[in-house]
């Protein structure tokens, strides 16, 4: 890019085909775009952003743009929903990449602007904002944003040519800081990933988080593709600037190639790669009295982890008294990720189709080295917060002046891409300790978790797995496996009391074995005594 190009003198006036003709930007890639205004071709290539990048960490930060923010402020969540990017306006609405873009404005929440870029061959061009473009009120308080303000961030509609309504429907999107989210196999938008996390729930004072933003994106065509786009994007915050690339194939799931370049300004106490943002209120392990008429609320219920040593672990989330991180130690780890498990609607009952969340699994293309996947969660009273953080955070202290490079694949779908063969934990289940018909001692919790899968089918007659359980502190007693009494094939459940006093968390851990087979993944567990 030229730097010393004034984008702001340009965007006093439009553009036309012509005009970008006589600029040097190929014609074909905007041939079926006239109602869309272009700023000049300028050149780009992903080493290029990486050494803009590269130069950005070594100088003073500034701030994302917030142009006419005395008008966007006004743009609230209702006035924002009275506003519709045209379809007929979109980048590549008849081609020649094969989904259409459309475009968020500004608003409340979204006040930074991000420029964004189309791709032809080695040249760019940015898209400029028209009022036009949108469906708004005549009473609207954008009426008067001046041409060329920016745009909040984009979305990619489903392809032109396909089954589904590209006009109504969009598969991946990009809003806010350094987010963004895809829908999976069951085409339904949940849980959330970002660039970058700088410090989240820090517990140190002086370490406050940040939040890094795209600030620029370019959009590019996959030649000859009918199911991939390439996205690029610059990163930069107060911390931290980096070049990400993205290539996104829409398939059964969603899967997103990431080579992320990362240049750090500062120390950074708590570095989080790769990481993915969700929601858990409540579930069937526990929900309060009369809390909500739903039998559960969550966009994610557990983290699943796939260790460098082979192991796979599933860890239910919990909604915790207080902020917690949790630390799980690796080395190249396989992957991780949010998954939605339970997938029954009776299970939840609501028209938002928290049944049909993705799941998101992060999958590394090169070693991740030594580190720690920390799972950080965060007390919520509804489902409008998202309360749940997972990420991979390297072993060694960073410093100001690194450069990180990471490639990994982000795969939004139904499950995990890599199912282990052991039998999968599918509930954990607590009540009150004790047997039926006895008094039952204060402070005793008693724990049912239920594994399903084909390692336990066709057991000897008679023949029943064993739990090996573990608890960081208390006293463990009646404890035994026995077969779900549903007809399915496959389906036990361990059983165990917990004894203990104090408030503080406990630790727990349970894998179902016969002999010294291994038959189950490993159920990772921290209760909190109430």
């Amino acid at each position: 890019m030229n730097d010393a190009f004034d984008r702001r003198q340009f965007l006093q006036g439009a553009v036309s085909l012509s005009t970008l003709i006589v600029l040097g930007l190929p014609a074909a890639a905007f041939a079926d775009e006239g109602a869309l205004t272009f700023g000049p071709a300028e050149p780009f290539s992903f080493d290029g952003l990486v050494d803009r990048a590269r130069k950005l960490a070594t100088e003073a930060y500034v701030p994302a743009e917030k142009p006419a923010a005395d008008i966007t402020s006004r743009l609230t969540y209702e006035e924002l929903g009275k506003i519709k990017f045209k379809t007929e306006d979109a980048l590549w609405a008849n081609g020649p990449a094969p989904f259409p873009v459309t475009f968020f404005h500004l608003g409340t929440f979204f006040q930074k602007k991000v420029t964004i870029n189309v791709v032809d061959g080695k040249n760019a061009s940015e898209i400029i904002y028209r009022k036009s473009s949108f469906d708004m009120p005549a009473d609207s308080p954008a009426q008067a944003l001046p041409e060329g303000v920016g745009f909040a961030g984009f979305r990619f509609q489903e392809p032109r040519t396909g089954p589904i309504d590209w006009k109504k429907n969009d598969w991946v999107a990009f809003l806010g800081a350094s987010y963004f989210r895809a829908i999976g196999e069951l085409y339904q938008y949940g849980l959330s990933a970002r660039g970058l996390a700088v410090n989240a729930a820090d517990p140190n004072p002086p370490h406050q988080e940040e939040f890094p933003d795209f600030k620029e994106f370019w959009l590019e065509p996959v030649a000859g593709s009918t199911n991939q786009i390439k996205v690029y994007a610059l990163l930069d915050g107060p911390s931290v600037a980096g070049a990400f690339s993205f290539l996104m194939t829409r398939e059964k799931a969603v899967l997103m190639d990431i080579d992320a370049r990362v240049f750090t300004r500062n120390d950074i106490n708590r570095f989080g790669l790769t990481p993915l943002t969700s929601m858990y209120w409540f579930s069937e392990t526990v929900k309060p009295t009369a809390i909500d008429w739903r039998p559960e609320v969550h966009d994610s219920d557990g983290l699943a982890m796939w260790t460098g040593g082979g192991e796979h672990i599933w860890r239910p989330l919990n909604n915790v008294p207080a902020t917690i991180t949790s630390t799980f130690t690796d080395s190249n780890p396989r992957g991780f990720g949010l998954l939605q498990r339970d997938r029954i609607f009776d299970h939840y009952l609501d028209g938002v189709m928290y049944d049909r969340r993705p799941s998101l699994w992060v999958e590394p293309l090169a070693p991740f080295g030594d580190g720690q996947v920390q799972l950080i969660e965060i007390p919520t009273d509804d489902e409008i917060h998202d309360n749940v953080v997972a990420m991979w955070v390297p072993k060694d202290p960073v410093k100001a002046g690194q450069e990180f490079n990471l490639k990994y694949r982000l795969h939004w779908a139904a499950d995990e891409p890599f199912p282990t063969n052991l039998a999968r934990c599918v509930a954990t289940r607590l009540g009150n300790g004790g047997h039926p018909g006895q008094p039952r001692p204060p402070g005793l919790r008693k724990f049912m978790i239920e594994f399903l899968g084909d390692s336990l089918k066709d057991l000897p007659y008679g023949v029943k797995p064993v739990p090996v359980i573990t608890a960081s502190r208390g006293e463990l007693s009646y404890i035994f496996t026995e077969a779900v009494p549903d007809g399915i094939n496959g389906h036990w459940r361990a059983q165990f009391d917990l004894q203990v006093t104090g408030p503080d968390p406990v630790e727990m851990r349970c894998y179902l074995k016969l002999g010294d087979k291994v038959l189950s993944e490993t159920w990772l567990y921290q209760y909190h005594p109430f």
